[in-house]
This record gives structure tokens, sequence and C-alpha cells, in this order.
């Protein structure tokens, strides 16, 4: 007695069948390539590190030659461009010297004291302002000095900086005293001029001063007098060197 076999066993014969079909349609082929160019780089021993000996510290390579081993490394050109520098310029001054960087902490301590303000007093103005920008000048060398020690970390001479800048500002503030006094001065001046009748103030260049007649004819009376004195010795002095009789 044949056995009917059920539908549900047939559809999934089926399905299987149609699954098997189509991956067995879509499974590549794989082909072995020909060539005949050896494998670059291939490492000779087994190990799996491919930057095994390369050291950074001491500045080893790999262990296993690479492409560009044989290939020479190329050389930096001896090259120094020159370049023509005014010496005058300007811009020396920040500078202990044309082509000087910086001074030693020695040569930084070989100063001489602030000007004080007794000796500034007798000095003219012409002198008193050479001087003042002379200090502005040793201030920026000395700015550009200490920018140059933090710059590159040197770790000396900061204190010696410190120590001429301060004398160097002790010059500046007698500078500033000195001038001051001189302009309260003037100020004092201008004030006593003011309550002076003979003194006119807006009387214009060369005639400010203008002297009352009796004081002229005092002058001038005193200076006769003077005069009449001088003679009077003259003439006993010629007596004093005539032969007696």
């Amino acid at each position: 007695m044949p056995i009917a076999a059920s539908p549900n066993a047939l559809r999934c014969s089926s399905r299987l069948g149609s699954f098997l079909q189509a991956g067995s349609a879509s499974r590549p082929v794989r082909a072995a390539g020909f060539t005949t160019t050896a494998p670059q780089c291939k490492r000779k021993t087994k190990d799996s590190n491919k930057r095994r000996g390369v050291s950074s510290l001491y500045g080893s390579g790999p262990r296993e030659p690479l492409s560009m081993s044989n290939v020479a490394l190329p050389r930096p050109v001896d090259f120094k461009p020159k370049i023509e520098v005014d010496e005058s310029h300007g811009l020396w001054g920040f500078f202990p010297a044309p082509g000087k960087l910086l001074l030693t902490p020695k040569e930084t301590e070989e100063h001489g004291r602030a000007w004080a303000v007794e000796e500034l007093r007798r000095k003219s103005w012409e002198d008193l302002h050479a001087l003042w920008w002379n200090c502005c000048k040793e201030r920026n060398m000395l700015a550009t000095s200490r920018a140059e020690l933090i710059r590159g970390k040197l770790g000396f001479g900061e204190r010696e900086i410190d120590t001429r800048d301060e004398e160097v500002t002790k010059t500046m503030r007698a500078i500033k005293h000195s001038l001051t006094e001189r302009f309260y001065t003037w100020q004092d001046a201008v004030e006593v001029a003011k309550s002076d009748p003979e003194i006119n103030l807006e009387g214009g260049d060369g005639r400010v001063y203008t002297p009352s007649a009796y004081e002229e004819e005092g002058y001038d009376g005193a200076d006769a007098a003077l005069a009449g004195e001088g003679e009077g010795e003259a003439a006993a002095e010629r007596r004093s060197k005539e032969p007696a009789p």
C-alpha cells in the first residue's frame, strides 16, 4: 500500500532545493593568480610586529630591510644668505651692541651709580634731555635682555638686570625732580614779576624790563664817582713812581 506524501513536506523540500541551487550559483569561484614579481618587503622573520626594533631614543631602524633602505638620504645644501645690515640702525639700540644679543652677568654688573639731584641741578636743558633718552635706551636694552632670558629659559642674569635697571630708574627720577624744581622756581619768578612795576611781561622781546629814571640817574652818579676814584688812584700811583728831586 503506497504512502501518500503530505503537502507540507513537499513544500519544505521544494524550498530547500531552491535555496541550495541559489547558493551554489552565487558562490564565487576563487582562481589563483599567476605573477613573476616577488612580494615587496616580505619579512624574513616570523615576528608580526612591524615596528620591532624602531627606537626614537637610540635612532635605530627596523631589523628588516625596506624598499627604500638602499636609497641615500638627501643632504641639505650648505647655503648661508648674505644680508646687508646697517650697523647704525636704530633698532640696534635694543641690544648691547650690533650683532650681540645678550650681556653676560659679569658685564651687566659693570655699571656706575645713579645721578644725584644735586648734580643734575647744574646741568642744562640739553644735557638733561640727552641723559633722559640715554636712560630710555638703556631700559629698552635691559627689557629686551630680560625677555630673551625668559624665552630661552636660561635661568641666570635676571638679578643683575634688575639691579642695573633700578639704578637707571633712580637717575630718571632725579631728572624729573630737578626739572620740577625748575618749573616751580619759574612759576615763583613769574608771580614776582607780575607785582614789579618795572617789568612788563606783555612787552614782547627785548621790552620786558623798563627801569625807572630815578634809578638810571642814581646809577649814572655812582658810575661817575667810581670813575673819579679810579683816576685819583692812578694819579697817586704815577706820583709814587716818579724819582725824588
